[in-house]
């Protein structure tokens, strides 16, 4: 089962090649072990500690020093002085300069355009003692190599006041460009709310990671949480509760839209889950003519899964679900839209059947590419569909084998498995948030697997890349998400973006550890797990 059966901090509004990762612990020896705080030292951070862990690192001599005389240098385009603007908006408040973001100069941090081996979200960063150059083909790697030059400079660089600095970049060159094109994280707000303001903050601390998609599950047996014109009590009494009995709440459409508009100006997508034929009581409650007796459920807020079901011969209840897509669609400018799929444990296997028949042609009519939990896979997945498969290690070979077979045929896979990257998975007994049905999770297992060959037969083509979801039985505000993400977040982030070649948990611990600072500056919440050589307090 997916989510069978969260003390709160505050909030605030590549993998190496192994000689490289050697080099890495070498250098590290003696600085981050646990329990020690770090050697005090003015040298700028390496270039290969970042994470993702890049896919070229060419070390260099001189850094280049961020001064009062900086200017931040963009090509004559709105969106490559879009990103030049958010970095002198994280840049300004920490070291008190005004960097101009300009069309004019030579020196400086210049943000360019230009073709190369970059694809649609690579990079190069170039830094000497003159400038720090990041080119991309696209908005969209100039976006990912400023979250790299994020991390190039120090952790106290992420603070909203003055801080003495100095403010280096080593030398050298990072070139760069994801493993994967969908690298994604998932948030549960049917389970409970969560406001539009909570959901940004997640946002940009995916973003930091290079996570370019956004999946929100918006509705579930505990609440509907869209507005849908043609349904309107789905939102305003489907979305009136929440697991506990909360009040819940909903996104208007434009409160949507300002979370797709958000997520786009981070580089993100969103797509949006729309849970049927199962966990869809918050749906059946607040119409009785989508159950097949005709009477309406009450509303549900436990935590139990697999109750629930659209009524499949109804015609009505492919009305809705048209409806539904066709407003949910208008809304959403990517490419798709989640049907869920999952734990229809009330519907049978030829009613589930004949409901992805009927439903995956309507995604398509408005527009939209399908993704489906694994679940779709016993079904037909339509031509184009994704089927993100959130299976264990233990699961029964012959699901397993089930999934293989519709990725030979041309289904897409998302790798979500639950005891490897659910982020709300407890770490250990004594985690006071999250569940544990699949299983303890700590940061190695988390990270210590690989997306390729994850399951074997799967054709490595088939593998459209990982998806760290984050379901909120327990969950509800920003340092619970938080907290449960990190440090786990990084390392999905890292599955999604580097090589495989660079893969290995003794190098990637310490730079794991490496983060606990920039964290400490952003009022990140994260839990500081035994397996991580974290920097004393």
């Amino acid at each position: 089962m997916r989510r069978h059966h969260r003390t709160t901090p505050r909030p605030r509004t590549p993998r190496l090649p192994r000689l490289l990762g050697t080099l890495l612990l070498v250098a590290s020896a003696g600085v981050l072990t646990a329990g020690s705080a770090p050697a005090a030292s003015a040298a700028p951070v390496p270039l290969d500690r970042i994470i993702p862990a890049p896919a070229e690192v060419t070390p260099g001599a001189t850094p280049y020093r961020i001064t009062a005389g900086t200017r931040i240098r963009v090509d004559d385009d709105p969106e490559v002085r879009r990103v030049g603007e958010y970095l002198a908006g994280i840049l300004r408040p920490s070291t008190g300069y005004p960097l101009p973001v300009t069309t004019t100069g030579a020196a400086g941090i210049l943000l360019r355009l230009a073709p190369g081996p970059y694809g649609t979200e690579g990079y190069r960063l170039d830094s000497d003692a003159s400038r720090v150059t990041l080119t991309a083909a696209t908005p969209a790697g100039l976006f990912h190599a400023v979250q790299t030059l994020r991390q190039l400079l120090p952790p106290a660089v992420e603070k909203d006041t003055v801080q003495p600095g100095p403010w280096e970049v080593a030398g050298g060159t990072i070139t760069d460009r994801p493993r994967y094109g969908y690298r994604g994280a998932m948030l549960d707000v049917a389970r409970h709310f969560l406001t539009v303001d909570q959901v940004k903050r997640y946002i940009d601390q995916l973003a930091l990671y290079k996570i370019n998609t956004l999946h929100l599950h918006l509705s579930d047996d505990q609440g509907w949480r869209i507005a849908v014109g043609s349904w309107p009590r789905l939102a305003t009494y489907g979305g009136s509760t929440q697991v506990g009995g909360g009040p819940g709440g909903h996104y208007t459409k434009d409160d949507y839209r300002e979370i797709v508009r958000y997520a786009s100006s981070r580089f993100l997508q969103v797509v949006p889950e729309i849970d049927m034929p199962g966990h869809t009581n918050a749906a059946l409650a607040s119409y009785a003519e989508l159950n097949c007796d005709g009477v309406a459920p009450p509303l549900y807020t436990g935590t139990k899964v697999g109750f629930s079901s659209l009524c499949v011969p109804k015609d009505i209840t492919y009305d809705f679900v048209d409806d539904v897509i066709r407003e949910i669609a208008e809304l959403t400018p990517g490419p798709y839209l989640h049907i869920g799929g999952d734990e229809a444990h009330s519907t049978s296997h030829e009613d589930y059947v004949a409901f992805m028949d009927r439903v995956q042609p309507l995604v398509a009519r408005h527009g939209k590419t399908v993704i489906g939990w694994h679940q779709l896979t016993g079904a037909t997945p339509a031509p184009g569909a994704l089927a993100q498969y959130w299976g264990l290690d233990t699961t029964a070979p012959a699901e397993k084998e089930q999934v293989v077979r519709a990725a030979k045929n041309g289904t897409g896979l998302i790798l979500s498995p639950a005891d490897r990257i659910y982020l709300d998975m407890k770490y250990d007994k004594n985690t006071r948030l999250g569940l544990a049905w699949a299983g303890y999770v700590e940061v190695q297992r988390s990270y210590d697997w690989d997306p390729g060959t994850y399951l074997p037969g799967a054709p490595a083509s088939a593998i459209k890349g990982v998806e760290a979801p984050m379901w909120t039985e327990t969950l509800q505000a920003s340092a619970d998400l938080e907290y449960m993400a990190f440090p786990r977040l990084p390392g999905a982030a890292e599955l999604g973006w580097s090589p495989a070649s660079t893969h290995d948990w003794d190098t990637y611990k310490v730079r794991l550890a490496a983060q606990a600072p920039r964290w400490d500056a952003l009022g990140i919440t994260y839990h500081r797990s035994p397996q991580v050589p974290w920097p004393a307090l």
